[in-house]
């Protein structure tokens, strides 16, 4: 059985052809539409599944945002701006003739870490740190999802009552701060429209303006793990995501965390999966595994 699982992100597009032993046969990548509207997503998805046409059995998305009743809700719009009820797994049908499953992308990456963990854990909380900021909770070997789709999506909750504006509409997400748009957003002078990843390079560079704004996401991701550990006592929290994968940074929120109190400590890991947790996932859900 192959399936065709696409990953559905802020700023880029992956397909893949992932068989049944989880290996992934070919891969292919398109950037996000910059204008994201559902004519442009509708159109670049047909442009990205077209050369793996006939070659699976089924599909699987992982897709930025809030999957509900087979549509894409985006809770930022800012990630995936006018693309609200977006019927994103009968466009998939239509395009492929397969039958298709849709997940948020965190949720899907949570239950592919949580499967590479081999059966060590039960209770695992996995947070991406990327463009935005997302989460998958795994409770006694189940994936929650909620009742509408809400489930894990940590990077909405508070960290800072006087922050910046998050995307969604809050003051003060843990996204409108840690993320690498939060750590663009905050960048001033010579860093002032520099992305994540050149703020990381300065940052290796010994910038101590970069230097700060990277200790700033870590700390508050940090803050994010305890609360994580206070509300659902998990064994293991595994973080991914370009910024969460980023040199360094793994050691950063550790460093932070363990000056929080010895109760709100947890272990923390690598994703395993890096940057492909949430085509994997996607795959092991539509596999039924």
């Amino acid at each position: 059985m192959t399936t065709l699982s696409i990953d559905i992100g802020g700023t880029k597009l992956a397909v893949a052809l992932v068989d049944s032993s989880l290996q992934i046969q070919e891969r292919h990548e398109l950037p996000t539409p910059a204008s994201k509207t559902p004519d442009a997503l509708r159109t670049a998805l047909q442009a990205l599944v077209a050369p793996l046409q006939g070659q699976a059995t089924r599909v699987a998305i992982a897709s930025t945002g809030i999957i509900r009743d087979g549509s894409l809700l985006a809770l930022n719009p800012h990630n995936l701006g006018g693309l609200l009820h977006f019927p994103l797994v009968q466009t998939l049908k239509d395009l492929t003739a397969l039958p298709t499953l849709a997940v948020n992308d965190a949720q899907a990456a949570a239950w592919a870490e949580y499967h590479a963990l081999g059966g060590e854990y039960r209770d695992m909380v996995f947070i991406t740190v990327s463009t935005g900021v997302g989460g998958g909770v795994v409770s006694d070997g189940k994936l929650l999802t909620g009742i509408g789709g809400l489930a894990g999506h940590l990077g909405h909750t508070l960290a800072d009552p006087h922050g910046p504006v998050c995307g969604c509409g809050r003051v003060g997400c843990v996204e409108a701060i840690a993320s690498g748009r939060g750590i663009a957003a905050a960048a001033e002078g010579a860093l002032a429209g520099c992305d994540a990843k050149t703020i990381f390079s300065r940052a290796g560079q010994g910038d101590e303006q970069a230097r700060r704004l990277i200790h700033r996401s870590a700390r508050t991701l940090a803050r994010l793990v305890a609360d994580v550990k206070a509300t659902i006592d998990c064994q293991i929290v595994v973080i991914g995501g370009s910024v969460g994968l980023a040199e360094g940074y793994l050691a950063l929120v550790e460093n932070y965390l363990a000056q929080e109190p010895l109760a709100y400590h947890v272990e923390l890991r690598a994703a395993h999966y890096r940057h492909d947790a949430g085509l994997l996932g996607a795959a092991l859900l539509a596999l039924g595994d």
